[in-house]
């Protein structure tokens, strides 16, 4: 099925300010389509004015849908359909006497122009499936009389409203609250679920006759509304826009939509929509994600502590075997210290592994005995990683470093320098992690599975059973060692 967007450039002539007219009216119009029960179907006239084509179509949460099918992307040609052609060309709205029958079921159409500054842009189609409709009650009258209102209000270029838009992604619907003021601000008719919300705010009585915004006054502390000028454009009809209110117990979203059927202001209509567990969800995720981040700096810091504790011991021990063996193992805490530390400042629970790389990097080189004449330079990017994956990415990565830094440069002369280059190629899933350095080269006769290596060792098994890759060492092309790690990118 093409996209509005394909449709409106393909067929149509439409000037980018049109479009963005056409596009505000469909963010909002699933409110007219559920106080209409109907379908609604934009029709646009393509370049030579020779027919229709269907760009966009939204059905009715409140009643049964006259289109089982999408028809996006259909054409219809002029004369085959002549409401269409009387809206576009009379720019008013057109109505079918008798109803049609799709599918064996009745349908009421109507054509409504949609007009921008005196031109006619296209026509929506209104289609209500006649099968649902019995005797309406109030409500029911209520928003087919605003469904009415909002209609004209697009056939005489006053719908959509231009100004500010709603910032919430959980805005009201017709179905969680209705409310319609009248010129004065005060509720002529709210529906019951409209009653409810605003009971669970505080009202004891009735909504109907009430000034809304100085209900809201009366019910909603200061800290939790928003300023006076803001609080009587909204809830006195007159600003399109939304504002959250609430107790500390009780939030509410307020939609206001401005009614000026023809071109005089009669009154709003006002949604509104209880979202206290969305808040307090979101409140609970906030925490959660607060307490994880101080798990992680907490993690960071006795990991840190233990290093000290490791490199403290290794000064008081004589013998350099040991003093080597707790010096490797500082550096190793000291690598996934640096992961937890990033994962303490991070919103996820994934760490962009470039930066920790580079620190690693660093880390290795400024310990060892050849400060400032090798270093470490990345090529690619590691991308974001999981944190789990993270720390064993690192401690590989440590590892691999440390021995290209103690046995790759070992003997390097004063006036010498060297450099470890870190590769990153991720293609079909996988990424291919290669530590390439310009050092002396693996010893005569070295095997990987024959080596005795400690820090080989740990490489080995965290690429093969944590990361379930492939580890893989040989001479580099210009002299030196080559790594390299093939490893599942959902592994690292």
């Amino acid at each position: 099925m093409p996209s509005f967007a394909e449709i409106v450039r393909t067929h149509t002539d439409l000037r980018p300010d049109d479009v963005a007219w056409l596009q505000l009216l469909q963010a909002d119009w699933q409110i007219i389509a559920d106080l209409s029960f109907a379908d609604l179907v934009l029709w646009l006239p393509d370049r030579e004015r020779s027919g229709f084509w269907a760009a966009a179509q939204i059905r009715p949460t409140t009643g049964p849908t006259a289109y089982v099918d999408d028809i996006v992307g259909s054409y219809v040609p002029r004369g085959r359909r002549v409401l269409l052609d009387q809206a576009f060309e009379q720019a008013r709205t057109a109505r079918e006497g008798d109803p049609e029958w799709r599918d064996e079921v009745p349908v009421r159409v109507e054509a409504i122009p949609v007009v921008r500054a005196g031109r006619v842009l296209g026509v929506i189609g209104r289609h209500t499936n006649l099968l649902g409709v019995r005797t309406p009650s109030r409500l029911e009258l209520s928003y087919l009389q605003t469904a009415a209102d909002l209609t004209q209000m697009i056939a005489n270029g006053h719908f959509p409203a231009t100004g500010q838009r709603s910032d919430h992604a959980d805005s009201p619907r017709v179905g969680d609250g209705f409310l319609r003021v009248d010129g004065g601000g005060h509720v002529a008719y709210a529906s019951p679920n409209a009653q409810s919300v605003y009971r669970r705010l505080g009202l004891s009585g009735d909504l109907a006759g009430l000034v809304l915004a100085d209900l809201v006054r009366e019910l909603v502390p200061p800290r939790r509304r928003p300023d006076e000028e803001t609080l009587s454009a909204v809830l006195g009809g007159r600003a399109h826009r939304d504002v959250e209110i609430g107790t500390d117990e009780v939030s509410l979203i307020v939609r206001s939509i401005p009614l000026r059927s023809h071109g005089e202001h009669i009154g709003a209509l006002i949604l509104v929509r209880d979202v206290s567990d969305l808040r307090r969800r979101d409140r609970e995720l906030v925490t959660k994600d607060a307490t994880i981040r101080e798990i992680h700096h907490r993690v960071k810091n006795n990991l840190q502590t233990v290093a000290a504790l490791l490199r403290l011991q290794a000064r008081r021990i004589d013998n350099d075997t040991a003093k080597l063996a707790l010096e490797e193992a500082v550096r190793r805490v000291g690598s996934i210290a640096i992961v937890h530390e990033t994962l303490s400042q991070a919103v996820e629970e994934t760490v962009e592994f470039d930066d920790i790389a580079d620190r690693l990097g660093v880390m290795v080189t400024e310990v060892s005995a050849l400060t400032g004449r090798v270093r470490v330079r990345r090529e690619g990017t590691f991308g974001a990683l999981p944190s789990e994956g993270a720390n064993t990415l690192a401690m590989v990565l440590t590892e691999l470093l440390q021995n290209a830094v103690e046995h790759g440069y070992e003997g390097l002369g004063a006036d010498e320098t060297g450099e470890i280059r870190v590769a990153v190629e991720r293609r079909g899933g996988r990424s291919l992690v290669v530590v390439d350095d310009d050092g002396r080269g693996l010893p005569q006769g070295f095997s990987l599975e024959g080596s005795t290596n400690l820090g080989l060792s740990i490489v080995r098994t965290l690429v093969e059973t944590e990361l379930g890759g492939h580890l893989a060492i040989g001479p580099g092309s210009g002299g030196g060692t080559r790594v390299e790690i093939d490893v599942p990118q959902a592994g690292t």
